[in-house]
């Protein structure tokens, strides 16, 4: 059933050379100053920034930049700006009221409808609304 290996059998070693494909992109470990990186991540707490936006401009992963502004915040490196207004901030109240009319503002223009108005009739109306 098995026959014994002979002492003269041969092995061939399969030779390959590694190279990237054409199309793969090229993979670099990048060292990131600490200054440069506290810079980038004091951009992304000014009133109003992308973060998004400033990874991309300092082409880096959106996920990265989080990363370093949460060890940031942990570590107390940063703090966020506060806002000028610090004052206490007022909510209006108001209940939901149940009803069968439904308002609709396009720009300045109010559209009441009941509900049991035709789909149609009312897409017809919000067309000619947005169109004038």
């Amino acid at each position: 059933m098995s026959e014994a290996i002979s002492a003269t059998s041969s092995f061939h070693l399969i030779g390959a050379d590694v190279e990237r494909l054409e199309r793969s992109p090229p993979r670099t470990h990048r060292a990131w100053s600490p200054d440069l990186k506290a810079r980038i991540i004091e951009e992304t707490f000014a009133p109003g920034a992308n973060v998004l936006a400033i990874a991309r401009s300092h082409d880096l992963a959106p996920s990265q930049l989080f990363a370093w502004r949460r060890k940031a915040l942990a570590s107390g490196m940063v703090t966020p700006l506060a806002s000028e207004d610090s004052g206490a901030m007022r909510f209006t109240r108001f209940d939901a009221v149940r009803g069968n009319m439904v308002e609709i503002i396009v720009g300045d223009v109010v559209i009441r409808a009941r509900s049991g108005v035709d789909a149609g009739h009312l897409a017809m109306v919000l067309r000619a609304v947005r169109s004038a």
